[in-house]
C-alpha cells in the first residue's frame, strides 16, 4: 500500500503545476507562455517560446517513461519538385557535428529508442523519436537538432537521395571498364526519392487521393514530389529552401514524458542560440473556393488487372466546411461525419455500398480537420462508368434524408463510449499518437491546449447539443447545398505505358541538355558515368569512416536481468485461463483461442472472409446496424481473426485456430461475452441478403487489391517465400498472403447470377465449430474484478456446446515450394524477399542470428540496397519463432543486382573482421525491440500466444547479450552460405516480368479467372 501511495505521489509531481515554471518565468532561454493541467489525460501542458528567435515549444508533462521529442517545420512546397521530401532526407545525410554519411542510418544501431522517423507532411515536415532512457534521449536531441539545422547538405546527398542521371549498372564499370555491356551503360533516371515516389504513383489509391489534393488544395503543392517535377529540381535550390524553412524562426518544438523540462531546455537553447531571429514561413493554405457553385474535374489512373475492367472508376463528392479552429463544431462535424458513414449500418453505407453503386469508400471518404478548413467527402471505388453521374445526386438525397431523420441520441452515446474507452486504454505509445495527433493542427494555427482539452470539449458539445437540433443544424450549414467538387478517376489500360513513354521523353531532353552543355554525346556520357564513380566512392566511405563522433548508449546499460511478468493459471475441463492482474483503469482484456487440429484447407482459407460476414450479416433477430450499435455502446470492440503459432521447441510444427479478442469496462464484460457469443453463433448465413452482402464483402477486398499489395509488398514477397519453408508459415501465406488474395478476386469475379452456395456452405460449416469444445482464454484486468470476470467467463464457455471439431487427420504437410517465383504485377519498381529455415526459438543458435540480421542490415545491406542501388528500403531479418532467416527489398528498381547481394551477404559477414564496436551495435539495436515499452493488455501475451515463457524469454535474452563473433561467423556459415549451397532457400520477386525472369523462375500469373 505504501509503495502505491509512493507511485501516485511520483506521478502526481511529475504533472503537478505547483512544481512546474510559472507563467512569465525564465528557464534557459525560453519563456513560459501559459499552462494547463488536463486531469482527464493525466498531463500538464506548458507552452513556451524561445526569446532570441522565436521557436515555440510545447511540453506535455506526464508520468510515463516512453519520452518523445520532435522538431517540425512549416514547410509549404513551392512546386511539386518534392523539395520538402528530398529536404527531410538529405538532412539526415551527415550534420556540421557530426560530418559521416547517414548519421541518421548510423544512430539506429546505436540507441535504445522504440521509435525514430521522419516525416514529409503536404505544408510541414517533422523528426520525432521516442525512447526511455535519459541519456539516449540527450543523444538522439542532439543528432535531431544538428541534422535539421546544421545539415551538410553535400550535393552528392542530393544526387543520391533526391534525383540524378546515371548508367544502370555502375558496378559493372568498375569491374570491367571500357568492356561494360550496353545494357549496364544505359542511363537511366536515379534517386532514392525519386523511386520511392514512381511506386506510390503506381498505386492507384494514393494517386486518387494526391490528385484530389491537388484539386481541392491548388495553393499547397506535391509535398513527396512527383517524378514527373522530381528532375526539375536543382541542387541550389535545395539549399535555398533549408535556409528560408529550416530555422528555429519557423520551428515547433514538442517534448513529452517524465523526464525534466529544465534539461531539455537547456539542450535545445544551446542549438537555437547560434540564430538570429527572421520572419518564419506564415501562409497557412486554404482550399478552393467552392461558394460560386459546383466543380467538376476527371482524369485518368491505372487499371487494377485483378479487378474487373468495366468497375474500376473512383469518384467522389466534397464540400468545404468551417475554420478548424473552433474546436467544438469541428468535433461535431467529425461525429456528423462518424455517424452518416461509419459502420455497416450507417445510412451512406446501406445507400451508396450495400445499394451496389460502389464497393467501397474512395481513400478521401470521410472529414478531414488537418487544415485550415475542414473538408468532408464522400466517395466511391469500384464503380461502374454509367454509375459516375449518380452519385452526386444520391449522396444529396441520403444526407437530406439523414438531416430529416434526425440523429438518435444511442447512436451518439456509442461514439463517446468509444471515445471514453480511447483515454482509459494504456497504450506504450501514447505520447507519439499526441504528438500525432495534436502536431498538423497546430502547424494550420489550432490551439494544441484547445486540441487537449477533451472534457472542456465535450461539455461544450453537449451544451450546444442540449439546445436541439445542434447536428442538423450544421448539416444545413455546410453540406445541404450544392457547393461541392465531383472528382473523378478514370481507368486507362495506357497509363502505365503513358508514363513510361513520359519518362523517357523527360529522360531524352535532360540527357540532350547534358550533352549540349559537356560538347558531345560520348563526353556527356563519360561525365555521368564519372559522377556516378564518384557516388559509389563516397558511398564506399560508408564501410571505412570513423564513427567515434556519434553518441551511443552502451550494452552495459541494458540490465541482465528482465523483471518477469507474473501471470496465473487455472484450468477446468473445458477451459484454461491465464489471468494478468495489472492497473487496467477500470477495463478488461480479453482473448481466446480456440485450436483446430487437422483444419482442411479450404476451410481454412475461408476464414477471413468468415470473420468479415459475422461482422456483418446480423442474426435472424437482430440487425447488423443494431448489433454496431450495442457494440460501441458496451465494449471498446470485438474481432475475431486467424491464429497460428509454430511451437517455440521446434518450428516445424505448428498449431491453428479462431483467436477471438475483446475489450470492455468492467461492468460490462457479461454483455461483452454475449455479444461475441451472438456474433459467431447466431449470424443468419441463410437469410435472402447473406449471398449480396458476402459478394459487397468480396467486391470490397478485391478492389484495389494491386494498390495494396504494393503498400507492402515486401512483406508479400516474404510470406510467399518463408511458405516453401514450415508448416506455419504455410498457413499464414494461405490466409494472408498472395493465396489468400487470388482466391478472393475469384470469388469476387464470379457471374452475379452465382448465389455462392459452396462458399457460404463452407460459412456454415466453420460457424459450427467456431466455438465449441475446450477454449484457451486469456484475461486481464484489476485485481478488484478478477471474482466477477471469472464468473462472467464461466457462463460465457458454459452456454457454448462442448462439442468441438473433429476433422480427418492429415498425414505430414506438403507445402514445398519453387525455389524461384516471380509473380508479374503492373509496378515500375520491385518487392523481393529470399528466406532460409534456421533454427527453433529455444535454440542457442537463435541468438546469433538476431544479431547476424541486424548486421548485415546495419553495415552491409542497407548501404549497398538503399545508397548504392536506389531501393527505398532493404534488409535481413531473423523471426524467432518462425526459424526462418531472410532479406528484403522495398521499391526496388534493381533487383537483379539486390539478389546477387542477397546470395553473397552470407560469405561477406563471414569473411568479415566485425569489431567489437560492430557487435555492441548490433546488440543494442536488438534491444530496441526486446526491451521497447508494451500496453498493459499486452502484457503475458507472448506466454498466451506463442507458448514462450518468461524463463524463456530470459534464457534468451542472456543469450543475445552474450553473442560472440565467432558464433556469429558460425551460423552465417551455417544458416546461410551452406544452406544456399544446399539450395534451401525460397525466393520471390514481384514487378513487371523481365527478361532476367527466365525459364529459371516459375512464374505465377495473379490470374484469377481459372482459381477454383
Amino acid at each position: 500500500m505504501l509503495r502505491n501511495a509512493a507511485k501516485g505521489a511520483a506521478r502526481r509531481a511529475v504533472t503537478e503545476l505547483s512544481r512546474l515554471p510559472k507563467p512569465g518565468d525564465k528557464v534557459h532561454g525560453f519563456t513560459l507562455l501559459r499552462s494547463k493541467h488536463v486531469p482527464e489525460l493525466e498531463l500538464t501542458a506548458l507552452h513556451l517560446q524561445h526569446d532570441k528567435t522565436g521557436a515555440e515549444h510545447l511540453h506535455i508533462a506526464r508520468d510515463d517513461s516512453n519520452n518523445v521529442f520532435s522538431i517540425g517545420f512549416k514547410t509549404n512546397p513551392p512546386d511539386d519538385t518534392g523539395v520538402p521530401h528530398i529536404l527531410e532526407h538529405t538532412t539526415l545525410c551527415g550534420s556540421e557535428k557530426y560530418p559521416i554519411r547517414d548519421p541518421f542510418f548510423k544512430m539506429l544501431p546505436r540507441t535504445l529508442s522504440n521509435f525514430m522517423n521522419a516525416f514529409t507532411a503536404p505544408d510541414h515536415t517533422f523528426y520525432p523519436f521516442a525512447t526511455t532512457n535519459a541519456q539516449d534521449f540527450k543523444n538522439l536531441m542532439s543528432v535531431y537538432l544538428d541534422a535539421t539545422l546544421k545539415p551538410l547538405l553535400k550535393e552528392s546527398d542530393f544526387t543520391q537521395e533526391g534525383w540524378r542521371i546515371g548508367p544502370e549498372n555502375p558496378q559493372a564499370l568498375v569491374t570491367e571498364g571500357a568492356d561494360a555491356k550496353p545494357e549496364d551503360r544505359k542511363l537511366v533516371f536515379k534517386g532514392v526519392v525519386y523511386n520511392e515516389m514512381k511506386g506510390q504513383m503506381s498505386d492507384a489509391g494514393y494517386l486518387f487521393y494526391i490528385r484530389f489534393q491537388d484539386h481541392i488544395f491548388p495553393d499547397i503543392n506535391n509535398s513527396g514530389g512527383d517524378p514527373q517535377k522530381i528532375t526539375d529540381l536543382a541542387y541550389k535550390q535545395l539549399k535555398q529552401f533549408h535556409a528560408e524553412h529550416y530555422h528555429p524562426s519557423n520551428a515547433k518544438v514538442f517534448t513529452y514524458g517524465d523526464m525534466p523540462l529544465t534539461d531539455h531546455l537547456k539542450e535545445i537553447d544551446a542549438q537555437l542560440g547560434a540564430f538570429e531571429r527572421i520572419r518564419g514561413d506564415l501562409a497557412i493554405h486554404r482550399p478552393i473556393d467552392l461558394s460560386s457553385g459546383p466543380r467538376e474535374v476527371k482524369l485518368f489512373g491505372p487499371v487494377d488487372p485483378l479487378v474487373d475492367i468495366n468497375k474500376q472508376f473512383k469518384t467522389s463528392l466534397s464540400w468545404v466546411l468551417g475554420d478548424t479552429t473552433n474546436i467544438v463544431e469541428s468535433f461535431a462535424l467529425g461525429l456528423i461525419s462518424a455517424l452518416l458513414s461509419d459502420g455497416y449500418g450507417s445510412p451512406l453505407y446501406k445507400g451508396l455500398i450495400e445499394s451496389g453503386l460502389g464497393t467501397d469508400w474512395s481513400p478521401n471518404t470521410g472529414y478531414d480537420s488537418s487544415g485550415k478548413l475542414g473538408i468532408f467527402s464522400v466517395g466511391l471505388t469500384g464503380v461502374a462508368e454509367e454509375d459516375v453521374p449518380k452519385l452526386k445526386s444520391r449522396v444529396q438525397e441520403l444526407l437530406q434524408e439523414a438531416r430529416q431523420k434526425g440523429f438518435n441520441r444511442s447512436k451518439i452515446d456509442g461514439y463517446l463510449h468509444q471515445l471514453e474507452l480511447g483515454l482509459k486504454h494504456k497504450t506504450a505509445n501514447f505520447g507519439m499518437s499526441l504528438l500525432h495527433r495534436l502536431k498538423p493542427k497546430w502547424f494550420t494555427g489550432v490551439d494544441p491546449f484547445d486540441s487537449l482539452a477533451w472534457n472542456d470539449t465535450l461539455a461544450a458539445f453537449e451544451k450546444e447539443f442540449a439546445k436541439g437540433g445542434y447536428l442538423e443544424g450544421l448539416m444545413d450549414k455546410y453540406l445541404l447545398n450544392d457547393n461541392t467538387l465531383t472528382f473523378t478517376m478514370a481507368p486507362s489500360e495506357t497509363f502505365g505505358q503513358d508514363l513510361a513513354q513520359e519518362e523517357e521523353t523527360r529522360l531524352k531532353t535532360k540527357i540532350s541538355q547534358v550533352v549540349e552543355s559537356a560538347g558531345g554525346e560520348e563526353k556527356a556520357q563519360a561525365a555521368l558515368e564519372a559522377r556516378e564513380l564518384e557516388l559509389l566512392i563516397e558511398q564506399g566511405k560508408t564501410n571505412t569512416e570513423d564513427l567515434s563522433c556519434l553518441p551511443s548508449v552502451h550494452v552495459a546499460d541494458i540490465p541482465r536481468q528482465k523483471e518477469p511478468v507474473v501471470l496465473r493459471n487455472e484450468s477446468t475441463d473445458r477451459l484454461s485461463t491465464q489471468w494478468r492482474e495489472a492497473p487496467t483503469n477500470g477495463l478488461t482484456y480479453f482473448r481466446a483461442i480456440n485450436t483446430l487440429d487437422s483444419l482442411p484447407d479450404d476451410l481454412r482459407s475461408l476464414i477471413p472472409l468468415f470473420t468479415d460476414s459475422i461482422m456483418r450479416l446480423g442474426t435472424k433477430n437482430t440487425s447488423m446496424e443494431q448489433l454496431e450499435d450495442l457494440i460501441k455502446l458496451k465494449t471498446g470492440g470485438i474481432s475475431v481473426g486467424y491464429h497460428s503459432a509454430s511451437r517455440p521447441t521446434d518450428f516445424r510444427q505448428a498449431t491453428e485456430g479462431l483467436i477471438f479478442t475483446g475489450m470492455a469496462l468492467d461492468r460490462n464484460v457479461p454483455i461483452m461475452f454475449e455479444l461475441l457469443r451472438k456474433l459467431v453463433i447466431e449470424t443468419n448465413f441463410d437469410s435472402p441478403e447473406a449471398s449480396q452482402q458476402i459478394r459487397q464483402l468480396l467486391q470490397a477486398s478485391a478492389d484495389g487489391v494491386v494498390n495494396d499489395i504494393a503498400s507492402s509488398g515486401h512483406a508479400f514477397a516474404r510470406r510467399a517465400a518463408e511458405a516453401g519453408l514450415s508448416w506455419d508459415s504455410f498457413l499464414k501465406e494461405q490466409v494472408s498472403g498472395l493465396s489468400q488474395v487470388k482466391l478472393v478476386t475469384s470469388f469476387a469475379h464470379r457471374p452475379a447470377s452465382d448465389q455462392l452456395e459452396d462458399v457460404i456452405a463452407k460459412l456454415k460449416q466453420i460457424q459450427q465449430f467456431a466455438l465449441a469444445g475446450t477454449l484457451r482464454t486469456a484475461i486481464t484486468c484489476d485485481t478488484e474484478s478478477v471474482a466477477s470476470n471469472s464468473k462472467a467467463l464461466s457462463e460465457f464457455v458454459g452456454s457454448l456446446s462442448p462439442k468441438g471439431a473433429a476433422f480427418e487427420a492429415r498425414g505430414a504437410p506438403q507445402f514445398s515450394r519453387d525455389i524461384k517465383s516471380f509473380y508479374p504485377l503492373p509496378y515500375q519498381v520491385y518487392y523481393g524477399a529470399l528466406a532460409l529455415p534456421t533454427v527453433s526459438y529455444t535454440s542457442p543458435e537463435g541468438a546469433p542470428l538476431q544479431i547476424l540480421s541486424q548486421l548485415l542490415t546495419h553495415k552491409h545491406l542497407h548501404h549497398e540496397i538503399r545508397e548504392k542501388g536506389g531501393a527505398y528500403g532493404g534488409g535481413a531479418y531473423s523471426r524467432a519463432l518462425d526459424g526462418v532467416f531472410g532479406f528484403y527489398s522495398y521499391r526496388d528498381p534493381n533487383p537483379v543486382n539486390t539478389m546477387k547481394i542477397m546470395t553473397n551477404a552470407g560469405r561477406w559477414a563471414v569473411d568479415k573482421k566485425w569489431s567489437d564496436r560492430d557487435l555492441e551495435d548490433a546488440k543494442i539495436s536488438v534491444f530496441q525491440g526486446v526491451d521497447a515499452p508494451r500496453a498493459v493488455n499486452e502484457e503475458g501475451m507472448g506466454n498466451f500466444l506463442y507458448g514462450v515463457t518468461e524463463e524463456m524469454k530470459q534464457t534468451r535474452r542472456e543469450q543475445l547479450l552474450d553473442v560472440t563473433k565467432d558464433q556469429v561467423r558460425e551460423v552465417a556459415q551455417k544458416y546461410i552460405v551452406d544452406a544456399l549451397v544446399r539450395n534451401k532457400e525460397r525466393v520471390v520477386f514481384l514487378g513487371e516480368k523481365k527478361d532476367w525472369a527466365d525459364k529459371s523462375w516459375t512464374i505465377n500469373e495473379m490470374d484469377i479467372n481459372g482459381v477454383e
